[in-house]
């Protein structure tokens, strides 16, 4: 397996390096910052791809915020999306909260959907989500993110928090595969 993970590192393209990404995540904050001011915001980290990312965009959220991870799964450490799974669900309590729902990237948008009407049934007073990167599909989604750092084409992508089945979620930067991998 690593050997396989090696050679899909040193074959990928860079598309988004720190620099670039951490501008985006700097844009996202202070756009967070201003619409959410004076909510009672509840930050919802989407594990685990959504780690390295909120881990980022939670020191430059000025305001009062508290923060819990929820884990719905599609992948299981495969390429391709299957039935979801929660593996885990917030324990601070949903109700009356304003949610900020924060992923390491929208695709078809079937996880981030499920986890928005998880929070709506559990009695959010509004729903909000940012994700760093928002694949164009060319196609329309289940569900749509309010505030995005990065729109990048639809290929199959690692790093900063996306993985490659279960690896390089620690790469540097945002990877392509050089060959496209359906997913």
């Amino acid at each position: 397996m690593l050997k396989e993970i090696n050679a899909i590192l040193a074959d990928a393209d860079l598309l988004v390096n720190e620099q670039q990404i951490a501008v985006a995540i700097t844009q996202i904050a202070e756009k967070i910052n201003s619409v959410l001011a004076d909510r009672n915001l509840l930050v919802l980290c989407v594990m685990n791809g959504g780690l390295v990312f909120t881990g980022q965009l939670l020191p430059q959220l000025t305001i009062a915020l508290t923060l819990d991870s929820i884990n719905a799964s599609r992948y299981h450490n495969q390429t391709s999306g299957g039935a979801i799974e929660w593996v885990n669900t917030p324990r601070t309590s949903i109700k009356g909260r304003t949610i900020l729902i924060v992923d390491d990237i929208l695709d078809e948008g079937i996880t981030l959907a499920a986890i928005y009407e998880h929070c709506l049934a559990h009695g959010a007073a509004s729903i909000y989500s940012a994700v760093l990167v928002n694949k164009l599909l060319g196609h329309s989604k289940a569900i749509f993110a309010d505030f995005i750092g990065l729109n990048l084409e639809n290929r199959y992508l690692f790093g900063y928090g996306m993985d490659y089945k279960g690896y390089l979620r620690n790469a540097p930067g945002i990877y392509a595969c050089k060959e496209h991998h359906e997913e």
